[in-house]
């Protein structure tokens, strides 16, 4: 009998050690994922404020100069819903160093930002 109970003593301690840290760990998961449906299901339901649409490309070639068969071959122009600098970003994200400097760029509105006090609710 001693053995017995010496044997789920360790089976339940076992159980306690490892079962807690996993129960907390999937309780954290599914609320995360919870709280990530709802802020996704806000941003497609809330309006888009002016300072927040993606500015439009225009003038970028009239800047620069372009002519109509550079205008052609541009990437910004075939894409005018979002600026150059967007389109011409390098492969890992980063601005260009030509764009960086580029009086388009400099001259871009900021984003307005609109801060409210949310509830967080589980």
């Amino acid at each position: 009998m001693e053995g017995t109970g010496l044997v789920l003593t360790v089976i339940l301690g076992i159980l306690l050690r490892l079962g807690i840290p996993i129960a907390a760990t999937i309780l954290f998961i599914y609320l995360l994922k919870k709280l990530d449906e709802r802020w996704q299901s806000e941003a497609k339901t809330q309006p888009v404020l002016p300072g927040d649409l993606v500015l439009m490309n225009q003038g970028c070639w009239d800047v620069k100069g372009c002519s109509e068969e550079m205008k052609k071959n541009c990437e910004a122009f075939a894409h005018p819903e979002a600026p150059c600098w967007q389109v011409f970003r390098a492969s890992n994200g980063e601005l260009l160093e030509k764009c960086v400097g580029c009086e388009v760029f400099l001259q871009a509105p900021l984003p307005a930002t609109v801060t409210k006090q949310r509830r967080i609710s589980l």
